[in-house]
């Protein structure tokens, strides 16, 4: 009789999620209905939405994406070679709750169980499609998705969930792999293992960050170097006391919501719809800077308003087979950005053409065909942009954009107050006022190019230097601060925090220094010439970057140590730049192990430590999503190779779970 299959997949999130759904999809056609297959998942916290959405985290933090913009499912947009399986949005599986969705579901999808948590219920029945859910919504989301693929598997194919953390794999490439578990003395035999932990802190503090904890165990400071919102301990900054927050991002909107809301503070809507901050007076005063100086840009609340535009246009595959059609090494701002930009351009230009004709002066068929033709940076598209698009708020300014500070400068800190929060004003007042919906179109472009850039990086034809500060510097930053921000009514409470003192804006390359005779961080910024702020304590605004020298996780640790999986290093003659990524082969996902020379034949790493940028857990529908798209790659992969092994000894264990 011919013994189970064996994967092990460590990790239980969105990811090994999203991976079991497309083993699920697959199996009818490439798994024989006799064969049996044992999955083992790994994970402490609860298999679907893993630890960074646990159900167990505060009430009052959000996703920064509306809820019809969140799925886990293939859609008819999706270019995958197993069956496309369309499945509900969050927000479609939220109208269900409140009677408003599909009356029957499909047969494989689980049943639609209330959460037991009153309170997520109650947001569930009231939620709509354009509303940001709290974190705990998206929580029970991705329970029932991981629930509904455990449903759609066949009988063959069982599924063991064990509630612990696995410390190592260990196994030579030609037979199989063990995976050890924390407080387990046998380990799991499988005949592949799939890493996919998700995001992952560090064991060990940068240098910078430990010189900092250093300063602050010597003068009795509070230091918090990067963390996850939903892990950080904030119960140090006392009342009124003065901190730094170094960043500008989603995860100073999370701190600042903790250390406000958090501590009992509220707000009350005025008359003219503004908001007042309510303190409860165990808030510190949070001083907050960055580069840019300014927080990301809202999110859109309304819906394109023209035509969805035919992505990729300027930058996809034909546009990429181009670049490297030639033999030197591409810069990305001199080769590769001017394209970049011109399809973002394309898709602000097609929705302000088809959503407010009155607002430009030519038919859109007359636009096209001279902006096809003409390059991003040249006079001729300068010109044709202000000849067809005549009031200048209309064009997109990708520069401008990009560093709203530079060159400006105030000579006292209650100026810059102002002029950041009519900033600030001035942005939720357009991101919600669909006659701007071109900023929308802009941003499904912007998507697109960022799903495109993995190919090009993997090609290994950009320079060593353009992907240490263009890729995962410069863009990634420029990325987030468009496309990644929190919703307007995040931004709006901001302004009233500023207005209530109790958040103060520093200004642009925010430049941290300690005070060794004062005892005290400093915080000093261009923006506002010689102005330096003291502070008692300093928070590390934004998340910790991976670095698998560092990692905490313990598998990865113990097989970078032994030499078994490697950084990505990518080097040239003019810069070398190690990334902190866990490398693996581009076609495949295969780690690369340098004992072998090349790829693990047993070993697969998926999603956010990997080199495989830009490769989502969940996305929005009908955007081809680049993480859809791998784990149906994967998934195949892994049940032919499965159908080729043999092994026993890979029935479940005590301490897990059958589900």
């Amino acid at each position: 009789m011919t013994s189970p299959a064996v994967l092990a997949v460590v990790g239980a999130g969105p990811r090994a999620t999203g991976l079991l759904e497309r083993i699920a999809a697959n199996t009818g056609e490439l798994w024989p209905r006799e064969r049996e297959l044992h999955i083992h998942l790994i994970d402490p916290h609860p298999p679907g939405p893993g630890r960074i959405w646990r159900q167990e985290q505060s009430p009052l933090l959000r996703m920064n994406s509306m809820a019809e913009d969140v799925t886990m499912f293939t859609d008819e947009s999706s270019v995958i070679e197993g069956p496309v399986r369309p499945g509900p949005s969050l927000a479609e599986w939220a109208a269900r709750f409140a009677g408003r969705g599909p009356g029957t579901p499909p047969a494989q999808e689980a049943p639609v169980t209330a959460p037991a948590d009153p309170e997520v219920l109650g947001e569930l029945r009231a939620l709509a499609p354009t509303d940001f859910p709290t974190r705990r919504v998206q929580s029970a989301y991705l329970d029932w998705v991981f629930r509904a693929a455990l449903a759609a598997l066949p009988p063959s194919v069982t599924v063991t969930w064990h509630r612990t953390t696995a410390t190592s794999v260990t196994g030579p490439a030609d037979g199989p792999q063990h995976v050890h578990l924390a407080g387990r003395a046998t380990p799991l035999t499988a005949d592949l293992v799939v890493l996919a932990q998700g995001h992952l802190g560090t064991a060990v503090p940068a240098a910078e960050h430990r010189a900092l904890a250093a300063f602050a165990r010597r003068h009795s400071r509070f230091y918090l170097p990067p963390a996850f919102s939903a892990d950080a301990d904030l119960s140090g900054p006392r009342p009124g006391e003065h901190v730094v927050l170094r960043g500008f991002g989603l995860a100073f909107v999370d701190l600042t919501v903790l250390l406000t809301e958090g501590r009992g503070g509220s707000y009350r809507t005025e008359p003219d719809g503004t908001l007042t901050y309510l303190p409860s007076g165990r808030e510190p005063v949070l001083h907050v800077g960055s580069r840019r100086g300014v927080p990301y840009h809202s999110k859109t609340g309304y819906r394109l308003q023209g035509p969805r535009p035919p992505l990729p246009r300027h930058f996809g595959p034909e546009a990429i087979g181009a670049l490297l059609a030639g033999d030197r090494p591409l810069d990305l701002r001199r080769d590769v950005w001017p394209l970049m930009a011109k399809e973002i351009g394309f898709g602000h230009y097609h929705e302000l053409f088809h959503a407010h004709p009155e607002r430009t002066t030519r038919s859109w068929s007359a636009f096209e065909a001279a902006y096809d033709r003409l390059d991003w940076y040249s006079p001729g598209m300068a010109d044709l942009v202000a000849a067809s698009v005549p009031d200048p708020a209309d064009r997109l300014d990708l520069d401008a954009l990009d560093r709203p500070l530079t060159g400006v400068t105030f000579p006292a800190p209650d100026a810059f107050q102002e002029h950041l929060r009519e900033h600030i004003a001035q942005d939720v007042a357009r991101r919600e006022d669909p006659e701007h919906s071109a900023d929308l179109g802009a941003f499904l472009a912007l998507l697109s190019v960022y799903g495109q850039l993995p190919a090009l990086v993997a090609s290994g034809r950009l320079t060593a230097r353009s992907v240490a500060e263009g890729i995962d510097g410069w863009w990634h930053g420029f990325f987030s601060f468009l496309a990644s921000g929190p919703p307007g009514f995040r931004l709006r409470q901001l302004l009233a925090l500023s207005r209530a003192g109790i958040v103060r804006f520093l200004g642009a390359d925010l430049r941290i220094g300690t005070d060794e005779a004062r005892g005290t961080f400093t915080a000093t910024s261009p923006t506002v010439p010689g102005h330096t702020v003291h502070a008692t304590a300093l928070i590390e605004a934004y998340l910790p970057r991976h670095a698998l020298d560092r990692t905490e996780d313990p598998l990865l640790r113990r097989l970078h140590r032994a030499g078994e999986l490697a950084e990505e290093v990518v080097a040239d003659p003019d810069h070398t730049h190690r990334s902190g990524l866990l490398s693996v082969s581009p076609a495949d996902a295969h780690v690369i192990d340098p004992l072998l020379g090349g790829p693990h034949p047993r070993r697969i790493a998926l999603g956010a430590p990997t080199n495989s940028r830009a490769v989502a857990a969940f996305a929005r529908p009908r955007t081809n999503a680049p993480g859809f798209r791998q784990n149906d790659a994967v998934a195949r992969a892994l049940l032919r190779a499965l159908g080729e092994n043999t092994r026993q000894d890979c029935l479940p264990t005590a301490g897990s779970s059958s589900l």
